[in-house]
């Protein structure tokens, strides 16, 4: 006889007291014991009146699915049937999606600045936690989100995975050892890479401790030009800037003594002022003897046998020393696309640009709150998980929800390999300091 699964099983939709999110309850417990919804309440206010949800409740039900992985607000609504979620949560029930659409573009104006501002203080506070540093590496970069449809600033721009596709243009700064992101904005498609970039500087430097003793930059070609590097220089920040091969500047390099740092690889520098600059900078180059393989792959700057690039940098580091500390900037890059792929940043769920640029600001937000939670309350082992990790094994686990004696009780699998992190990480919440 052949094996055959079940045949006369019954199937109802009646148990009310499950749940697909039993290991939110770890990350509620982590905003509950920081009271970062008591911070939110108070300094987050507006005048509204005959409104069901707080301007808090409604930002939450905005932020959990952001970290869950429900990136449309349409999505959100997989919430609304959870009771159990809600009941973690402590929201009443779970706002409609028109309901959050039309808080978004009805506040965002008033509200964005004041989001920006609560978000700029807990960068303040969680950058120094476990630890402080005396030194941290700002690396600064920009993409493109393409969008289709009519929303406010989706409009052809830089977009070079799209060409010619209109796209959001938001520009990002992210510490590099830390992970955290320190800024985010916004922008219209059509908007230069460097556009606002040295006020976004100003903020990042504001959230980092006054005795810091070393602060590090990175960005490509994109913010190379006057006003940035004069800026970093003028901070006194150590900085390394892929530059722009212009004419002048691609004159003098087959004339440069290289030095080999491998068979293909040799290295320079020299002092060069760029037209309409005040300083001469440093500026060093790397150059690679080109295969024909290489010759039909590359686009940068050749001449005969040889391409080069350029970085320009007040740093003390050999040349070679330079480019192996911009290499790894590509953590941002991680970075960008985790905020692209696993939450909704520089989305569009509504027409309004100021609306999709609060939306934004509260994904960055999202994006923190679990690098903050992973750093502070996870084992080391785990520091280095992506989100899709976090929410596979200890966010989406099931659950259900009983009561013993008139007490709420989250049942867990007894199985789940994973029982030691999450008690780990409620005994390190429960040594959490609150912010108010």
């Amino acid at each position: 006889m052949p094996r055959t699964g079940a045949k006369r099983l019954a199937v109802s939709f009646t148990a009310g007291r499950l749940t697909h999110f039993g290991g939110v309850y770890l990350l509620h417990c982590f905003l509950q014991q920081l009271q970062i919804r008591t911070l939110l309440s108070r300094q987050v206010r507006l005048p509204e009146r005959n409104n069901y949800f707080t301007i808090t409740e409604r930002l939450f039900a905005l932020l959990y699915p952001m970290i869950l992985g429900l990136d449309t607000i349409e999505l959100s609504v997989l919430l609304g049937t959870n009771g159990v979620f809600q009941y973690l949560t402590g929201l009443p029930r779970f706002p409609r999606a028109n309901t959050l659409r039309r808080f978004l573009t009805d506040n965002a104006v008033e509200l964005l600045p004041r989001i920006k501002a609560v978000h700029h203080q807990l960068r303040k506070y969680f950058l120094i936690l476990p630890t402080n540093r005396s030194s941290y590496c700002l690396d600064f970069d920009s993409t493109a989100r393409t969008l289709y449809g009519n929303q406010e600033g989706v409009v052809k721009g830089y977009n070079p995975n799209h060409p010619g596709k209109k796209s959001y243009h938001p520009l990002i700064c992210a510490e590099a050892h830390l992970q955290d992101c320190l800024g985010g904005t916004l922008r219209y498609g059509n908007a230069h890479t460097a556009d606002g970039v040295t006020e976004m500087l100003d903020a990042a430097l504001q959230t980092l401790p006054p005795r810091t003793r070393t602060i590090r930059v990175r960005a490509d070609a994109g913010f190379y030009g006057k006003e940035f590097i004069e800026a970093l220089q003028g901070k006194c920040i150590d900085f390394a800037v892929v530059a722009h091969l212009t004419a002048p500047l691609r004159n003098r390099l087959p004339g440069l003594k290289y030095q080999s740092v491998g068979t293909a690889w040799s290295t320079a520098e020299l002092q060069y002022q760029p037209h309409g600059w005040k300083n001469r900078y440093r500026f060093v180059v790397l150059r690679e003897k080109l295969t024909e393989e290489r010759r039909d792959q590359l686009k940068l700057f050749m001449t005969g046998r040889f391409s080069y690039h350029a970085i320009v940098t007040n740093m003390n580091l050999t040349p070679h020393g330079i480019f192996r500390f911009y290499e790894d900037r590509a953590g941002l890059e991680r970075i960008i696309r985790s905020l692209k792929e696993d939450y909704p940043f520089a989305t569009a769920p509504t027409n309004s640009f100021a609306a999709n640029a609060l939306y934004a600001e509260l994904s960055l937000m999202a994006y923190n709150i679990v690098v903050w939670f992973k750093r502070l309350c996870l084992p080391e082992d785990w520091q280095s998980y992506t989100i899709a990790t976090l929410r596979h094994r200890l966010l989406l686990i099931p659950g259900i929800f009983t009561r013993t004696n008139n007490r709420p009780r989250l049942k867990l699998p007894k199985s789940s390999p994973y029982q030691e992190t999450f008690l780990y990480a409620q005994k390190k919440i429960n040594t959490l300091q609150s912010l108010v």
